[in-house]
């Protein structure tokens, strides 16, 4: 069973995160993740249907988004952490480690086994919030199809 929602964090800056799915403002969301690193030529469609089979963190300024996290999960024992963001006008002002913060302390995402995310640069914000490089990454594996977004273009 899901908490109530919305959950949300009000900052004494006027900022907040919820994981009110209802105030996510897909262009923001599409528009970012579709130039990312990690999945650059996302297509509209595929973020939509992600969006809506996650669970969902939206940052906002006034009622403006500026930032995003996505996690999959059972609510249970699993959950994913991915298509992490600020947008760039609003990065440096430690906006990414409060999103982190409102992601960790969520009521659904407490008593979990299994917190993964994949990361090429985030290393050091991650570990702030318990995570680690795998104990037995040998035992992991994936299914990976990094020309997908291309394909389905055609």
């Amino acid at each position: 069973m899901s908490s109530t929602s919305p959950f949300e964090v009000r900052g004494d800056d006027g900022f907040v995160v919820s994981d009110d799915p209802a105030r996510i403002d897909l262009d923001v969301v599409y528009g970012y993740l579709s130039r990312s690193y990690w999945s650059e030529g996302i297509p509209r469609a595929t973020v939509e249907r992600a969006v809506c089979n996650s669970m969902v963190f939206g940052l906002y300024a006034s009622d403006r988004q500026v930032g995003f996290a996505r996690v999959i999960t059972d609510r249970a024992s699993f959950a994913w952490l991915c298509d992490v963001f600020v947008l760039e006008d609003f990065q440096g002002r430690g906006l990414g480690k409060w999103l982190m913060e409102a992601v960790s302390s969520h009521p659904d995402l407490q008593g979990l086994r299994r917190f993964m995310l994949a990361t090429r640069d985030a290393h050091g914000l991650y570990e702030r919030y318990g995570f680690r490089p795998m104990k037995s990454p040998e035992r992991f594996m994936e299914r990976h199809d990094p020309d997908v977004y291309r394909r389905s273009k055609s």
